[in-house]
């Protein structure tokens, strides 16, 4: 299927390449740069390919990255692209595919050249590159190239906000989203957070400040449209279609002497099946704006990117902007809400969700007063219940998404009253009926269950915990098999907490007998579990005084596996939660006894309901409401850069680093 390794072995050998990273000078207006811009491929998506075009194209890269300095070629092309883009709009307008082409062409070498320079020198260095003068001449550039890079990047940005996104131009498009990225990826480099850039001070500052919010606002609907790749070939230009001139000539001429070895699956070919089933321009759009998003605050000037991320707002609202949102704007919040439904399945989909949710009070708004809360929740909850097959980042994402719509009091009390039907992904038991309300209480269970003997993550624990506590008051009509779990996971709890009381009783005895051996910190397990247990039993608590006449399935549990709590009942730190349940417990327990032995269920359940309606309430002990509210980590850029650079690394469309060059985070191994 077109080029194989031993094809693109043969890029080195390129006359054109060698003339380029060759120590000759080539003027930006030298009949060069249409031979070398006339080629057609498409472009390759998948690792294998793009690490046979690095490995191929190194030798080319070292040698520009020796002689540039001398030759300024990489400038001189990328005044060429520059030159080139000034006509883009009205290309598109007109529907010139040579002339969209040969942009889209300059764009994609001066990323994969930027790529290798990047990952090879300081970002000073790189400047360096692009300002060096050694003689007036033709080809050669004065003191207006100082600002080359923020020209190419307040072009791409201009490009990207305002080229119309056609069929012909879906690749430039992708392309200029691709050579930011890029642009950002010193990043990558660095085992330390970046706080001071060249790239990050001419984004968020300067020529490019003033597209912050139209650049924000393309990125996020290229993201909610979904846009699929037009069919190979179609950004190519067609030298079957009449068209004359001095340039055309050269184009047909050399588009079959140049790169043909380069076409990496051909202009004719099959997208390949994960293409087809994405859009390779909202993936990398996201990535995008994931990146600059997470750009660490300037020490005089706070990060542009997050703030029109923070502030923009639903187009249907009227209100005015505040002068203190510079970058706020306006988009259909109905069309955010359906691609972020649709797409949380992908990391960086979960992530977006968690910053507009976390960053964005006006999303917020809107998503907490949605009627079809469900088709949010369901996906989220999908990817806790599959906690084995998702990285643990994902997880994170999905649980405090939960715990942030859990701080409104309106979502809890809403998603009891959504009935679900057939919940097909939800293994251990049928679920033929039950309340979205019901089954976020099981996956949130599972979650701890599966934490607790796996990965042991106190965070985890702790974010779960929450949410449940945050629901407790608004329990209603608790599905028998969510009340089960509750009880069950207070019942392995209760066991973990005598195993390790046993451990340290026996661990303790051993070391009277030997001063030698050290003695394992058993105090630390036991003070964590006691924490869950402490907590779960404030959960039922908080049920019981809240909507205990709403929930008999939870009384029914809670009865018949009195005996776990027994052994609370005394302990210094459980002993004031105890005596609500306690009381409960009693109460009950008595009148099931008045009723005679052998009840059915249903008897039983019949007899919780009448007795919630006679259960004195005065005699509960109040205790104070259980609200969680989730707040960010001091310095989160340290959690959230990494994992943005990851998402990159691994999900970035046509782009392929290194593994060894990574510094930012540890690679996994294979």
């Amino acid at each position: 299927m077109g080029a194989n390794s031993s094809s693109i072995s043969e890029l080195p050998e390129n006359e054109y390449l060698k003339k380029l990273s060759g120590a000759e000078p080539i003027s930006e207006n030298d009949p060069f740069w249409n031979q070398l811009l006339s080629f057609s491929f498409t472009t390759p998506t998948n690792s294998a390919d793009l690490k046979l075009l690095e490995e191929a194209t190194i030798s080319v890269c070292k040698s520009l990255v020796e002689k540039n300095p001398r030759t300024g070629n990489l400038g001189s092309l990328i005044k060429v692209f520059l030159s080139r883009t000034k006509e883009l709009k009205i290309s598109a307008e007109c529907q010139n595919h040579l002339f969209i082409w040969q942009a889209h062409n300059a764009l994609f070498i001066i990323c994969c050249l930027l790529k290798v320079f990047i990952s090879r020198m300081s970002e000073e260095e790189l400047q360096l590159h692009l300002t060096y003068e050694e003689k007036a001449g033709p080809g050669s550039y004065g003191a207006e190239c100082e600002d080359l890079i923020e020209e190419l990047l307040c072009c791409l940005i201009q490009l990207i906000v305002e080229i119309p996104l056609l069929d012909i131009t879906y690749s430039i498009s992708l392309e200029a989203v691709t050579t930011l990225i890029v642009f950002l990826s010193c990043q990558l480099f660095h085992k330390e957070i970046l706080r001071e850039s060249i790239i990050h001070r001419y984004l968020m500052r300067g020529r490019c400040l003033p597209y912050t919010s139209r650049l924000v606002k393309t990125l996020l609907y290229n993201f909610i449209r979904q846009e699929r790749s037009p069919p190979p070939g179609t950004h190519v230009f067609q030298q079957q279609t009449d068209g004359g001139g001095l340039l055309y000539g050269i184009a047909s001429g050399v588009a079959t002497g140049l790169w043909t070895v380069f076409t990496l699956g051909g202009v004719g070919s099959k997208a390949s099946p994960q293409l087809e089933q994405c859009s390779p321009l909202a993936s990398q759009s996201l990535l995008l704006l994931l990146v600059l998003a997470n750009l660490t605050d300037a020490p005089d000037m706070p990060n542009p990117y997050r703030q029109a991320i923070m502030s923009f707002k639903n187009t249907q609202d009227n209100t005015a902007f505040s002068s203190s949102s510079p970058h706020a704007f306006q988009i259909n919040f109905n069309s955010l809400y359906t691609a972020l439904c649709e797409q949380q399945k992908s990391d960086q989909a979960t992530l977006l969700l968690y910053m507009l949710l976390h960053q964005n009070s006006n999303v917020r708004t809107y998503v907490l007063a949605r009627t079809d809360i469900e088709n949010l929740v369901l996906p989220i909850l999908e990817i806790l219940y599959h906690v084995e097959e998702r990285n643990s980042h994902h997880v994170y994402m999905a649980l405090i998404i939960l715990l942030i719509l859990t701080e409104d009091d309106g979502f809890n009390r809403s998603i009891h009253e959504v009935i679900l039907k057939n919940i097909t992904w939800y293994a251990e038991r049928v679920l033929t009926e039950i309340s979205l309300g019901s089954l976020l209480i099981l996956v949130v269970i599972r979650t701890i269950q599966y934490n607790m003997t796996r990965t042991r993550d106190k965070y985890l624990h702790t974010n779960c915990l929450a949410a449940l506590a945050n629901m407790s008051a608004q329990f209603r009509s608790l599905h028998q098999y969510a009340a089960q779990r509750i009880i069950s996971l207070f019942s392995l709890l209760s066991k973990k907490h005598n195993k390790v009381l046993e451990q340290a009783t026996q661990s303790l005895r051993g070391s009277l007998g030997s001063s030698d051996s050290p003695c394992p910190d058993y105090a630390q397990d036991l003070n964590v579990i006691e924490e869950v247990i402490r907590m779960m039993l404030e959960i039922i608590n908080s049920c019981l005084t809240n909507s205990l006449h709403h929930n008999p399935n939870l009384v029914y549990a809670l009865l018949y596996k009195r005996d776990l709590f027994e052994q609370f009942r005394t302990h210094p730190s459980f002993q004031d939660i105890m005596q609500n349940i306690d009381l409960v417990i009693s109460f009950f327990s008595s009148r099931l006894e008045q009723a005679g032995a052998e009840l059915s269920v249903e008897r039983v359940l019949e007899i919780i309901k009448q007795g919630a309606v006679a259960l004195p309430k005065d005699r509960l002990r109040k205790f104070p409401e259980l609200k969680f509210k989730y707040v960010e980590e001091e310095q989160p850029e340290e959690f959230f850069i990494p994992y943005v650079w990851s998402l990159v690394y691994n999900s970035a469309v046509a782009l392929y680093w290194n593994p060894h060059d990574i510094q930012l985070f540890t690679m996994d191994s294979g």
